[in-house]
């Protein structure tokens, strides 16, 4: 009966209500995560200080450090939101992220290789090496994940990108023991901060991010095809190939958007989708859409609750690692129980 009911609320008009919901709940987190930090700064100034171009130190530091702090939050976590419900659509694997497949350690890597032996610095840089990166190791974790009769499997996606995500953090960390100014620069990027970002840095990358937010949610009745399997949607005059080859672009735009913006951040592309398909069902014509303002609101809610609870700057990618570490070892031992 419990089940019956929940499914006669969860009408589309509830679920329009509930996303409204959200969206004032992410406005209501973004405008207390401005008055937080080193020094509390009132809401009303901070307002203020967004809609006017002031010069007093409060100012400063709202448009300068905080806003832009609050605006990558947002990227970062839908954009991982969105990237990790795709990917979990197409390959059929509940474990599937941009972090646990390989996909955000290679871009990862790439913004390293940039900064070690290319000196660079800017975000738009970081941006096309994270890019390449992110295609590159996609590639190479469904390849070696292909091999063998049985072909691919989410156990072999899930151990090839663990693999892979290990190998390329080693020989990241090897590359930056012999270069001390790319340490200073990679520190806090590497584990996945919000930290340091300014408006040209949002302003560079989130174009790209936005762009593979909409074009997924725009293809998202294809998504709910592709995850039905490969044999379904074949059945149904889908064309799997083209849209896992369109599907796989989409991770490589919004994984490297998000890790050329703030490192690389795990768990939010796959704690976000699994929370909101047990409310939502498979329709991804929801999903989408919800992964992108909800994994925008565990961004933004524990960044500004790390710092308001602990009054230091910890990395949102360290807090966020503490969340989602216990829920990937509950969903694995789902898994290997043979219930989920």
């Amino acid at each position: 009966m419990v089940v019956i009911e929940s499914a006669r609320r969860n009408t589309p008009a509830t679920r329009i209500f509930a996303f409204g919901l959200f969206a004032l709940l992410l406005a209501l987190l973004s405008l207390w995560s401005l008055t937080i930090g080193t020094t509390a700064i009132p809401l009303g100034d901070a307002l203020r200080a967004i809609i006017s171009e002031g010069t007093s130190h409060q100012d400063v530091v709202i448009s300068t450090i905080r806003l832009p702090r609050v605006l990558t939050a947002i990227i970062v976590g839908s954009t991982l939101g969105v990237a990790g419900a795709l990917m979990q659509a197409v390959t059929n694997n509940p474990l599937a992220s941009p972090d646990l497949l390989g996909i955000s350690a290679g871009a990862a890597f790439a913004v390293v290789i940039s900064i070690v032996f290319f000196d660079a610095q800017s975000p738009l840089v970081f941006l096309w090496f994270a890019f390449g990166g992110a295609a590159v190791a996609g590639i190479l974790v469904y390849m070696v994940a292909s091999t063998g009769v049985s072909g691919v499997t989410p156990v072999k996606l899930a151990l090839s990108g663990a693999v892979l995500s290990v190998f390329l953090g080693s020989v990241s960390a090897s590359l930056l023991i012999f270069d001390m100014k790319a340490i200073d620069i990679i520190r806090l990027w590497s584990v996945g901060s919000l930290t340091g970002k300014d408006m040209a840095a949002v302003a560079a990358v989130a174009p790209f991010a936005l762009a593979g937010v909409a074009a997924t949610l725009l293809l998202a009745r294809e998504v709910s095809t592709l995850s039905l399997g490969a044999d379904v949607a074949q059945a149904v005059g889908q064309n799997v190939l083209l849209w896992r080859l369109v599907s796989g672009a989409l991770m490589v735009l919004m994984a490297g958007s998000s890790v050329a913006l703030a490192g690389p951040i795990g768990f939010v592309g796959l704690v976000v989708p699994h929370i909101v398909r047990l409310s939502l069902g498979t329709d991804y014509r929801w999903i989408l859409p919800f992964c992108a303002i909800s994994g925008a609101l565990l961004v933004v809610m524990a960044d500004g609750l790390q710092r308001s609870l602990t009054g230091i700057d910890v990395p949102v990618g360290v807090t966020l690692a503490l969340v989602g570490a216990p829920f990937f070892i509950w969903l694995a031992r789902l898994r290997a129980g043979g219930i989920g």
